[in-house]
């Protein structure tokens, strides 16, 4: 049973794939508030095979995607899709909504697949 007072604490977090609007994952987070549609401030090559994956250590483009409050529940339950810390780590990074900056959790993977040249999932 889940610790009631994880769903009080919230946090914000920066999806680019499969977990945006319109897409398979995103049941996980369609209760949490949606900030926005936005930008990473810093430049990240975003690839893809049938996920995608955010690369930190190429600096080619910034990645869009949205920006949501998750509660402490919802992002244990993204840790546990994600495989974090293994096979994605989710680091701290600011993000731009609206010329607005937060800083926001963000996943990131291993280099593999083809790369996204747009930075954005929804035109691969």
């Amino acid at each position: 049973m889940r610790d009631i007072t994880k769903f009080k604490r919230r946090e914000l977090v920066f999806v680019y794939g499969t977990l945006r609007s319109g897409h398979h994952n995103h049941s996980l987070i369609r209760k949490s508030r949606k900030i926005g549609l936005g930008k990473t401030k810093e430049k990240y090559a975003l690839y893809h095979t049938s996920i995608p994956f955010l690369y930190e250590d190429e600096k080619i483009h910034q990645v869009i995607g949205e920006l949501y409050e998750v509660n402490s529940a919802t992002k244990e339950d993204l840790d546990m899709l994600e495989g974090h810390p293994v096979f994605y780590r989710r680091k701290r990074v600011p993000v731009l909504v609206d010329d607005k900056q937060y800083t926001a959790w963000l996943y990131f993977g291993a280099k593999q697949g083809r790369l996204i040249e747009s930075g954005d999932y929804e035109k691969k």
